[in-house]
């Protein structure tokens, strides 16, 4: 299946909500510091708005959830990786993406067979601290040449007005989050994001 080149990344279900019947077609729902019990609840809710949508959602982190809840897609950082049972996943029919930042890294992901690659952050982001600078759009170009047929995903500091250089470079896909989040309309920033990438 060909994943849409817009991805976008929530934390909860209200977002997708909002986004979803604009013509939101892949999301990641990311979820930080809730107990078990809720995070079930967000996932299938998550879930039901995507199947309702025909949107693929992408669960970050919580694969157990994602398996139980008849899930897609999960995403690993490279810290999920050293706890994930990446064999359940497979043997579930989940899709895997990965995040990226440095060519060990990158080593580390392809060798597991990766539906996506994520590499970030290309621009300063102001989402989480990083040890890493901004990776630049050399880069995004670098990681294509590595990953090949696999799809990569620019994440970080990106905004409708970089989408293009970053697809120029290489970029399969580009996630999202603040520059929808933070704007003073993120409806008619989606629908600015939907028509930048369609």
């Amino acid at each position: 299946m060909t994943l849409d080149r817009f991805y976008p990344i929530f934390d909860g279900p209200d977002w997708l909500a909002r986004a979803l019947p604009l013509g939101v077609k892949l999301v990641q729902l990311r979820v930080k510091d809730k107990a078990e019990a809720e995070l079930r609840q967000i996932v299938a809710r998550s879930q039901a708005l995507c199947q309702r949508h025909g949107a693929v959602l992408v669960v970050n982190d919580h694969w157990r959830i994602a398996i139980d809840e008849g899930c897609d897609w999960v995403h690993l950082g490279q810290e999920d990786l050293d706890t994930a049972d990446l064999t359940a996943i497979r043997d579930a029919g989940l899709k895997v993406g990965i995040s990226t930042h440095d060519r060990a890294e990158l080593d580390r992901a392809l060798s597991l067979g990766p539906d996506y690659v994520a590499l970030g952050p290309v621009y300063p982001t102001i989402l989480k601290k990083m040890k890493w600078t901004e990776q630049g759009l050399d880069r995004v170009a670098e990681w294509k040449r590595l990953v090949g047929a696999v799809p990569l995903v620019a994440i970080g500091g990106m905004s409708v007005e970089r989408a293009a250089g970053a697809f120029a470079a290489g970029a399969d896909i580009v996630s999202a989050v603040t520059d929808i989040t933070l704007h003073d309309d993120p409806e008619a920033r989606l629908r600015q994001w939907i028509e930048a990438t369609r």
